[in-house]
Parts: structure tokens; C-alpha cells; sequence
């Protein structure tokens, strides 16, 4: 049996299949000018939800690296207090040596004495380093000062949790410094250990070998202290290459699941846009002329 076909069918059709090739050829013309694979997210949905998952990937790289760069801050801010308190220290043991020499009169130990007190409140400024407000030495203690009170003053960081920074999903890294293991807290600090030579030097007593290998010990802490931080700034480094690695991985991933390629979208915009004009040809050739035409 055979179906009647109308003018008006024929017509339907071909501006079905008109209305077809135009609205392909608008999608590559959008993906065209703004080389986007992925205009919403029906275009591809299997896309769409890789590209946000590699969004949101990026987003926890690039805090990463925040939190890096601010480790970073804070380990030099520390490294730059326990230059300057290896370099007291250093000054402290020259005069401790010079003033073990018997034959000093009274007055010169009491200038060494003068001199170690104004190097211990050196120190105990070096010990209250403040980081954008924070204190280096005292972990999260909200004290304006790690160390206070008269000397010696007392450490007020103790038993609080340390500053850490994310490096990664699985990996943090201590940003602060132990102050109570650095310099002691109150009795037995090295600010107690300088306090009792100059106490002695002014009494004109010179200071004994216990009195030198305290001090030598608590020079020996500031040392351990200053290379365990340079160790993790060292941490931090090697985490910041692999950051930056896994950024640019991570950005190339999402270009490839978002962006076009440019010489392949013109190319299947040329060959559609050759196909439209093939349909418009055809759809012209096949609908004849009706019976208005004629009376025209």
C-alpha cells in the first residue's frame, strides 16, 4: 500500500531537518567563539562531572600552596629569631670565658655583668618574635607574649597545640617553635642560667664550670632548634615543587575536559556549515512549486 505524501509533509520534513542542521551549526559556532566544550552541563554529563571533580581539585592545590607560602613565612620569621639568638648566645659564652679570668678587678665583672643583663633582655625579646601578631615561640597561645614576667621570666605556650600548615590530603607540617625546649621556662632557663652569672659577676665572683656548661648546653638547644626548623623549611620546599607539579597537571587535565581545540571546531564548523547550504539546496530542488504559484 502506498502512503500519500503531501506538500505539506515534505515541507514538515525539511524544516525538520533544516532546524536540525541549524541548531548544530549555532552549537560550533557558540563553541567556536568561546571554545568551550562544555556550555551546560546536558552537553555531557560524564564532562561535566570530571571537570568539576578536577575543580575542585585545583581549588585544594591552590590552598595548598597558600598554606606552603605561609609556612614558609613563619619558619623564617623563626630561623631569623634564632640567628640572632645564636649570635647572643655566642657574645654571652665570649664574655663568660673572659670573665673566668681571676685577675679582673671588680669593676670590669661588673661591666660584664651590665653587659650579660642587657644581652639577656635581648634574648627575651628574641623569644616574644611575633609573626602577623602571633607569637613564634608559643604555639597557639593567644598571650601577647610567650615569654613574661621579671627575669626569668616563664614560658606561657605550655601544653597548647602547635601551629601546623596542610601540605596535602595526608601531610601537615609544625610551622612554630617549641620556645619551653629552646630557652626553659623560669628557673633553669637560659635566661635563669644568664642571670645567675651576672648575679655572681657583680658579687665579684667568677662563674664556674657548671654555670659554662649550662649555658653550653642551652647554646647547643638554640642550634638543634635553629636545624630542625631549616629541616622542615627544607619539607616545605620540596612540598611547594610538588604543589606547583600537581597545579599544572591538574589545570592541563581541566583544559582538556572544558576546552576545544580551536582547528578542529573550524574545521567541523566549515563542514556543516557546508551541509546546511547542501540542505538548503536540496530542500529548494525537491518542494515543487503549488498551484498559488501558478496563479500568481
Amino acid at each position: 500500500m502506498l502512503n500519500r505524501v503531501t506538500n505539506l509533509t515534505m515541507s514538515a520534513n525539511a524544516q525538520r531537518t533544516l532546524q536540525t542542521q541549524q541548531t548544530r551549526l549555532s552549537e560550533l559556532q557558540e563553541k567556536a567563539s568561546t571554545l568551550n566544550k562544555i556550555s551546560r552541563p546536558s552537553d555531557d554529563p560524564a564532562a561535566t562531572a570530571k571537570a568539576l571533580e578536577t575543580r575542585s581539585l585545583l581549588a585544594a592545590t591552590a590552598q595548598y600552596g597558600r598554606n606552603i607560602d605561609d609556612g614558609n613565612t613563619w619558619l623564617t620569621a623563626a630561623d631569623s629569631a634564632l640567628e640572632q639568638a645564636t649570635n647572643v648566645m655566642h657574645r654571652v659564652r665570649d664574655l663568660m670565658v673572659l670573665a673566668g679570668n681571676g685577675s679582673l678587678p671588680k669593676s670590669d665583672k661588673e661591666a660584664i655583668a651590665m653587659e650579660l643583663d642587657s644581652l639577656n633582655k635581648e634574648l627575651v625579646s628574641i623569644a616574644n618574635t611575633k609573626h602577623l601578631g602571633r607569637n613564634v615561640f608559643a604555639g597557639n597561645s593567644d598571650n601577647p607574649e610567650a615569654f613574661s614576667g621579671p627575669v626569668p621570666p616563664v614560658y606561657n605556650g605550655a601544653g597548647l597545640s602547635p601551629v601546623e600548615r596542610r601540605l596535602s590530603a595526608t601531610q601537615t607540617v609544625r610551622v612554630d617553635v617549641d620556645g619551653q625546649q629552646i630557652f626553659g621556662s623560669g628557673t633553669g632557663s637560659v635566661f635563669d642560667d644568664i642571670n645567675s652569672v651576672s648575679v655572681a659577676l657583680k658579687g665579684g665572683t667568677a662563674p664556674t664550670s657548671s654555670q659554662l656548661g649550662a649555658l653550653g648546653t642551652r647554646f647547643d638547644g638554640i642550634v638543634a632548634g635553629r636545624a630542625e626548623v631549616g629541616t622542615r623549611q627544607a619539607l616545605l620546599e620540596r612540598a611547594g615543587n610538588v604543589n606547583t607539579e600537581l597545579e599544572a597537571t591538574l589545570d592541563a587535565q581541566r583544559n582538556g575536559i572544558e576546552k576545544a581545540d580551536l582547528a578542529s571546531v573550524i574545521i567541523d564548523l566549515k563542514l556543516h556549515e557546508t551541509n546546511y547550504q547542501v540542505a538548503l539546496a536540496a530542500t529548494a530542488r525537491v518542494l515543487q512549486p503549488t498551484l498559488m504559484d501558478f496563479l500568481r
